[in-house]
């Protein structure tokens, strides 16, 4: 196109799903938002921490010695992802694996005494940033909104 081209006629109807406009790029965004500043956050503890540490040691502090396929299963991840941050968490010494006595196929992944501390210190951050992000956001929108996101989900799952 030339600068003398007319621009293409986009249909009234579609204007709302194009970017910046659409839910999925608002959401994908504010994603990355929220991620950013919680890795700010983690940075300033200088334990060389992610946001996908986080959520593994999430599950870990709900079910210490989980398997490596459970926690795939609960976080909806590709297991190699995953193996290369478990490598990373128990170089920070946050986890260990150990086989499982009854099926040595199966990796369990414990916590060390460093990954059960995180539970005291994690959490707080994450309440603060979620209280940042949902700043002049009703308790009642907050629920709404988490209960719209869980239905979108299971629509895709």
């Amino acid at each position: 196109m030339t600068a003398l081209s007319p621009k293409p006629k986009i249909p009234k109807k579609c204007q709302s799903v194009l970017a910046p406009h659409g839910i999925g790029y608002r959401m994908r965004l504010l994603s990355q938002l929220t991620s950013r500043r919680f890795q700010e956050q983690l940075d300033a503890l200088e334990m060389g921490l992610t946001p996908f540490h986080w959520v593994v040691l999430c599950c870990l502090w709900q079910e210490d010695g989980l398997a490596t396929t459970k926690i795939v299963e609960k976080l909806q991840q590709v297991g190699g992802t995953l193996t290369g941050v478990l490598d990373r968490m128990e170089e920070r010494k946050l986890i260990y694996r150990e086989r499982d006595i009854s099926d040595r196929r199966i990796w369990r992944i414990w916590l060390t005494a460093t990954g059960k501390q995180l539970q005291e210190v994690l959490p707080p951050i994450v309440f603060q940033l979620i209280e940042e992000t949902t700043l002049g956001i009703t308790q009642d929108e907050r629920e709404l909104f988490s209960r719209l996101v869980d239905k979108m989900i299971a629509n895709l799952s």
